[in-house]
């Protein structure tokens, strides 16, 4: 989807500029925009990369993949697995080293939310 081709409307409120849109444009730019993924560290000079990063990269990049197939936003997984959003968000991110406890606790609901979604698809 090109910028261009959204029907967008410019407007200045309380002297900020901004754009409106229809809402199924917003919900496409916001699908698109959760396609980021962390970037694996950089390897060292033999071609190893540092394995705490590299790990904290690959189960971010696991949570990530699973809780878009079922299609919840950090906010209802978080949620559902008894977690802060922020801790969440931190570990989708890199910027935090979860807990096993607390990978189990994300584990868990997102197993709950692919089960519901095997029974909807199945029409259980």
């Amino acid at each position: 989807m090109k910028i261009d081709a959204l029907k967008v409307e410019y407007r200045t409120i309380k002297g900020r500029r901004m754009v409106l849109l229809p809402e199924a444009d917003f919900e496409e730019l916001a699908r698109k925009a959760d396609l980021w993924e962390p970037k694996l560290p950089k390897p060292d000079a033999a071609g190893n990369y540092p394995a705490d990063e590299a790990m904290a990269v690959c189960i971010a990049r696991g949570l990530l993949r699973r809780r878009r197939a079922v299609g919840l936003s950090q906010a209802e997984l978080a949620r559902s697995a008894g977690i802060r959003a922020e801790t969440l968000n931190r570990i989708e991110t890199c910027k935090h080293d979860p807990s096993i406890r607390t990978v189990e606790k994300i584990d868990r609901a997102l197993k709950k939310a692919e089960e519901i979604g095997r029974k909807t698809r199945n029409g259980k």
